[in-house]
């Protein structure tokens, strides 16, 4: 068996430490009951996205034209953030009092600073078909809930409070 020279090993090393301290940082996030959960028919977890930020993704059911709602978890409660319109189709759009709309670079408008609690702390969704494209995005991370679930109710809850108490 040959030896690998001295700064391989110190690179392989230092590779293997990252992995390592990667996979359990990543373990460590959900473990601590970080970021939301999405739960399928019979209350089954269909998913977990280990972040307290992300944008709910979809197609506009009428024009096809892109839609986001941005949630974040705060203090164990789930907030829409802001959300993003193409236009002003049908169901879409400003509600006084709520927000401030701006344009958004490369078109559409982000209505900013929304600031609402969701009401029970469960956002409850029918997941649209694959041409709907609802996803969970947070960062690199996307969960494609049309793929799991198309013409289902899911319902997405802050991590923290969809865990068994007993």
């Amino acid at each position: 068996m040959t030896q690998a020279p001295p700064g391989r090993l110190r690179i392989g090393a230092a590779l293997l430490a990252f992995g390592l301290a990667a996979t359990l940082a990543a373990g460590t996030r959900a473990d601590s009951g970080a970021g939301v959960v999405v739960h399928g028919p019979g209350n089954a977890v269909i998913a977990h996205v280990g972040e307290d930020a992300f944008c709910l993704h979809w197609a506009h059911s009428v024009t096809g034209g892109a839609v986001a709602d941005c949630f974040e978890i705060r203090a164990g409660i789930l907030v829409l953030v802001r959300s993003y319109l193409h236009d002003h189709a049908a169901g879409l759009g400003e509600t006084p009092g709520r927000g401030k709309l701006l344009s958004a670079e490369g078109g559409g408008y982000w209505i900013e600073g929304i600031n609402a609690p969701v009401p029970g702390n469960e956002l409850a969704l029918r997941v649209g078909a694959l041409r709907v494209g609802h996803r969970i995005v947070a960062g690199s991370q996307s969960v494609n809930l049309s793929a799991l679930a198309a013409g289902q109710r899911v319902s997405l809850r802050p991590a923290a409070a969809s865990q068994d108490p007993g």
